[in-house]
C-alpha cells in the first residue's frame, strides 16, 4: 500500500518518446508484508503490485498532470490473473506494463511478472478513467489528450478480445429497436 500511495502522491517523471502501445517497466521486490502464511507472495499483492506498474506507466506516458487537471482517475473494469511461479521472500522482479489495445469504453492492458527471463505471472485488465463525479471517460478521449491525436486501437490478441466480451467489458452492440 505504501508504494501504491507513493507512486500516486509522488509520480516518477515522464519518458521522453513514450508512446502509448510501449511497454513500461516497474523494478520490485518482494517485501515481508507482501507473504501470505505460506511464505510467498499472496494473490491480492499481485494486484496491488500491478496497480503500482500502472501508476508508473501514466508517470512514463506524462499523464499524470493532464489526469489532475482533468479529474481524471484510473479504475481497474476487471481483471484476471495467471500465476506460473511463486515469487518468494526478497526476490528481485520487474513487471511489465503494455496497452494492448482500447475502445471506446477501456483500455486493455497485459501486466508480467518476471525475474530474468523467467515468467512468474500474467494479469490482463481492463481499466478506465473516471471524473469526479464517477462518470466514464471514453478511452477514445483519453487516447486523444495523452497523444493530440485520435490514433485507432491495435487489434485485441484473440485471447484477451474473448476474455473482453466474457467479461462483459467489450464493446455491445447497440440494442434493436422497435
Amino acid at each position: 500500500m505504501l508504494q501504491l500511495t507513493w507512486t500516486g502522491l509522488f509520480p516518477r517523471k515522464a519518458r521522453p518518446g513514450q508512446t502509448l502501445l510501449d511497454p513500461s517497466v516497474t523494478r520490485m521486490r518482494v517485501g515481508p508484508l507482501d507473504l501470505d502464511s505460506y511464505l510467498h507472495v499472496n494473490n491480492g499483492t499481485y494486484l496491488q503490485m500491478m496497480d503500482v506498474a500502472r501508476n508508473n506507466q501514466i508517470a512514463d506516458l506524462g499523464m499524470f498532470p493532464v489526469a489532475k487537471e482533468k479529474g481524471w482517475a484510473p479504475v481497474v473494469a476487471a481483471s484476471t490473473m495467471k500465476y506460473r511461479r511463486s515469487l518468494q521472500p526478497f526476490d528481485r522482479f520487474e513487471i511489465t506494463t503494455r496497452i494492448l489495445g482500447w475502445d471506446e469504453r477501456v483500455f486493455y492492458l497485459e501486466q508480467v511478472f518476471t525475474r530474468g527471463d523467467t515468467l512468474y505471472a500474467r494479469g490482463i485488465v481492463a481499466s478506465r478513467f473516471l471524473d469526479r463525479r464517477g462518470n466514464r471517460i471514453s478511452a477514445l478521449d483519453v487516447v486523444r489528450d495523452a497523444t493530440g491525436q485520435d490514433l485507432p486501437s491495435p487489434a485485441l490478441p484473440e485471447d484477451v478480445a474473448a476474455w473482453a466480451r466474457a467479461m462483459d467489458v467489450a464493446p455491445r452492440e447497440p440494442s434493436a429497436k422497435n
